[in-house]
Formats: C-alpha cells, structure tokens, sequence
C-alpha cells in the first residue's frame, strides 16, 4: 500500500483582503493622489487634512470624475473622526503625505493616544532620517510601526504607481511590502514592482534622501544643456525637445525620464483655454516654458529638505559629491531673484553669449556625452553616500536593489545606466567606490574629453553651467595621483601644525586615512 504525505499549501492572503482600510493623512498633491490609487485597488481610504479645503478639493474631484473605484473614499475635517473609522478590530493602516519636521509630530501628537499595537504608519513624506529613527523609537514601546518611506515619481507616480522605499522593521515592512508590491511602479523590462525592504531604521528615508540628490544633479545637468542649446547655439525649443528625445532614445541616455519629460515641457504650447487655474492661455499658441521664472524656492522656504539634507551627508560622512553640490547652490542662487537683479547691476557680467559653431551637430552629440558623464556622476556621489552610510550604520542596503526601484515610478529612472551598473551591484553590496566598476571608469574615461570641450567653450562665452563643470573637475581630481593639495598639506602644517605623511615612503603611501606622524617646524612661534 502506497502512504502519501498531506500537502500543506501556503497561499499568501490577498492584501486588500488582509488590509481592507488605510488611513491617508494630508491631502496635497501627493496624498490626494494616493487616496484615489488605493482606492482603486480597492481599499476602503479615509482621508484627513489640518486644511479641510484640501479635503473638500478631493471629494469634488471623486464627484466630476468619471473613475470608477473598487473602494470607498471618505474625508473627514476632524482628526478624532478619522482614526475612529479605520476601527474594525484589525490592526490599522496609515499613509502619512505631508510635510517633514514639525507637522508630522504635531500629527502623530494628536493621533498618538488613540493608536493600537500592531497599527502600522507609513510615512511617505520626504524626512530627515533621524527624525524618522526617533518616531522609530518613540512608537515602540506602543507596539506600533513606524515605516520610514521614501515616494518618488511626483504626484502623476503617487496616481499610477510610484517607487518606493520602506525602511524599518523588517518584520512589519514585509507584512505590508504586498500591498505596496500592487500600488509600486512596475519595471516594464521585468515586471517587477519597484519596491524593496530596504533595512532597519531610517535606511528607507535616507535611499530616498540620495535618489533626490541625484535627481538635483541631473536636473542641473540637463537644464545647463538647455541654456547652451537655446541661448548658445540658438535653438528654439522644438528642436530643443527633439534633441532630448534622440538622446532618450538611445546609447548612454536611454530612457531617461527627465529627458522625456524635457522634451515635453520644450514642445508644450499654450491655448486659447488653457488649463488647470487658468495657467497657459494664449490664443496665439505661445509656448508655456515662456512664463516660467527661472527661480527655484523649495530650498529657500525649507518645503523640501532632501537636497540640504544630502549635501550635509555628503560633507560629514567624507564623500566627495561636486555635482550634487554644485546642482543645489545654483537653485539657491535662483531662488533669491530680488538679490539676483541687485548684483547683476554691480558685476556687469551680460549672460551666455551665443557660440561660434562651424559643425552644430557635433557640437550636439558632443553635448550629449558631457551630459551623461554629470549624470553618470550624479549617480556615483549618490550610490557613494548610501553605501558609506549603510556600513556606518549597519543597514546592509542592497544596492543593486536600489537601482531595481530606481527603474520605474522615480525621478531618476535611467535605463540604460541602471542595465550597466545594477548587475555588478547585485554582486557585491559591498562596493564603496562606484568608479571601481570597469564599466562606469570606461564611461567616465570615454566622456571626459567631450565634457572638457562642452566647459571650455561655455567658460569662453559665459554660458553657467555648474553640474558640467563641478563634474569634470570631480573626474579630474578623483583620478589623480597629484593634487594641489600636496601644498595645503603644507601650509596647513605650517600654522596648524597638522603634521602630514611623506610621499613614497612605504607604510604611509597610500596610508591610512588618518593624521600623519610628521612635523616639520616651518617658523617657531
């Protein structure tokens, strides 16, 4: 007689059974759009706002729109209410989309007395990690989870899909990660959705902290070839958006997001009616991109944080980042136009002037290469940073798996980089220094002369372009084996007295990183 074993099938719970509720908090732009993508899915969404127009603003575009959601929607104006409908004898679920630092305490201040263990928050707000890391600790005791979670893509990715980084308690990120698994973006090359646990404490909010300091740099990158295109070679901004639609189509820049939406934003015209609040109404079909001020504010007002808070990484954890820096002065510089026009008068400097171009064409290509070494770069300082932090911190971030996230739904999605870099970093997690891969050190070596050739003629005709030049100083410097410094080593040892290693003697050279053994008494005191 034949004796079978009983097989025990374990079927994963459909995560919308096993939810059923989430509690979004703040209904911006980013949270509104949330509540309609969870409801779609088919969660019963409760949406609260500390402005309850915000609130009325959702509920009367559920009534004109023509969706049709598997959930409900609900707003309410008080807090108490709020909390109160997500009660149905389960564990509860919170979406937090508003604005870092102080608002989020006050939130989780008034809500804290009413939460339950096992109630779990994301916070899918751009936050200082630390903070995140001490909410962590606060809401422990309660036996509540505090998700730190980066969301990139813009409110369009918050609709259909963004990429997310959750970073927190492992056992609780997985218990939600299917939920978030259906509401990510999904890489269109795989199918996978891009979503991953990233590690413990605020490993998620610091991923998504280093993904918008990339983005700042390539934004830079690709605005600074703008100027050239338009004010240097004097190309209007259909050709423009053509051109960024080649360089998107394929080689270095495939499929780069910022190129596709800049191609967009070079072909968008205005119309007799216009749209949203009356914004790009012209009968005569100008083009939007002429009513944008050149003055970026989120810095000056402190609304967003993350590239503050990257540069600030960059600088105390050791890692060289020019790009990233040079990218987010020149917004602040933008933001204070007032200031701007004052000094204009004073340094008499007229603007890019236009260029002398024999061969536009290959001056363009030309272009195109400078623009993927800065981008290139960008992704080296930011990728540098995380895995600096993950190994000081003991986070273990997978990077190879952030650039699995990176491929769909975010901002600085790149196709093309993410093919080259993403199979050596799965390999190794390890790696500190992404110019170690032979592939990145080829591109960067291949790219360097056109990148010189784009900073020297836009030096000569006053053209601003400061992510291309702070990159080809970073591939400058970070590949040499002489730098000026050898002469600061001195004059700092000289006042200061802060002794230094000798060149070529073994054991000091390349040494450790730390102060020299040597002194040398350059003038008594």
């Amino acid at each position: 007689m034949l004796a079978y074993k009983s097989l025990h099938v374990y079927i994963m719970p459909d995560p919308i059974q096993q939810w059923k509720s989430i509690g979004v908090v703040g209904a911006g732009s980013m949270g509104s759009m949330m509540t309609f993508a969870f409801a779609e899915l088919g969660l019963d969404v409760s949406v609260w706002d500390v402005d309850g127009r915000n609130v009325d603003k959702v509920m009367n575009l559920i009534k004109t729109s023509k969706e049709q959601f598997k959930g409900t929607i609900t707003g309410y104006k008080t807090i108490d209410e709020f909390v109160r409908s997500l009660d149905g004898g389960r564990r509860r679920l919170f979406m937090f989309s508003i604005t870092h630092g102080k608002p989020a305490d006050e939130v989780l201040g008034r809500i804290k007395k009413d939460l339950k263990k096992g109630d779990v928050i994301l916070d899918g707000g751009n936050e200082y990690y630390r903070r995140t890391e001490r909410r962590q600790e606060e809401l422990r005791p309660l036996g509540v989870n505090w998700i730190g979670m980066g969301v990139s893509g813009g409110y369009q990715s918050a609709r259909r899909g963004p990429s997310l980084s959750p970073g927190g308690d492992r056992q609780a990120i997985e218990q939600v990660l299917p939920l978030l698994e259906l509401y990510a973006a999904k890489d269109k090359k795989s199918g996978k959705p891009c979503v991953t646990y990233i590690g413990p404490g605020g490993a998620g909010h610091y991923v998504k902290m280093c993904h918008n300091g990339i983005e700042g740099g390539m934004l830079s990158a690709i605005c600074e070839a703008w100027v050239i295109m338009h004010q240097g070679l004097g190309m209007g901004y259909d050709e423009i958006g053509d051109a960024f639609t080649q360089w998107s189509k394929s080689g270095e820049l495939r499929n780069t997001f910022l190129l596709d939406i800049g191609a967009d934003i070079c072909h968008r015209r205005k119309t007799a009616r216009g749209v949203g609040r009356g914004e790009g109404v012209d009968p005569a079909g100008g083009y939007v991109l002429d009513d944008v001020l050149d003055k970026v504010v989120q810095d000056d007002d402190d609304t967003e944080g993350t590239p503050l808070w990257a540069i600030m990484e960059t600088a105390s954890r050791h890692v060289s980042a020019p790009t990233l820096a040079a990218a987010h002065y020149l917004r602040i510089a933008s933001g204070n136009r007032n200031q701007r026009l004052r000094v204009t008068k004073k340094l008499d400097i007229h603007g890019c002037r236009p260029f002398q171009m024999r061969d536009k064409k290959t001056f363009i290509e030309t272009l195109r290469r400078a623009v993927y070494a800065a981008i290139l770069a960008s992704y080296c300082q930011g990728l540098e940073l995380i895995a600096r932090a993950s190994k000081q911190e003991k986070w273990d971030v997978d990077l190879g798996k952030c650039i699995q996230i990176w491929r769909a739904g975010c901002i600085i999605q790149s196709e093309a980089i993410a093919d080259m870099l993403q199979p050596v970093l799965l390999q190794d997690v390890q790696i500190m220094n992404i110019k170690l891969i032979d592939e990145v050190s080829r591109d960067l070596h291949g790219s360097y002369e056109a990148l010189k050739e784009v900073v020297l003629k836009c030096t000569e005709m006053d053209a601003c372009v400061p992510a291309l030049s702070a990159s080809l100083e970073y591939i400058k410097y970070e590949g040499s084996t002489s730098l000026p410094t050898q002469f600061m080593e001195a004059e700092m040892d000289y006042f200061g007295a802060h002794a230094y290693w000798k060149a070529g003697q073994p054991g000091e050279d390349p040494g450790l990183v730390k102060k020299g053994p040597h002194h040398y008494e350059w003038k008594p005191a």
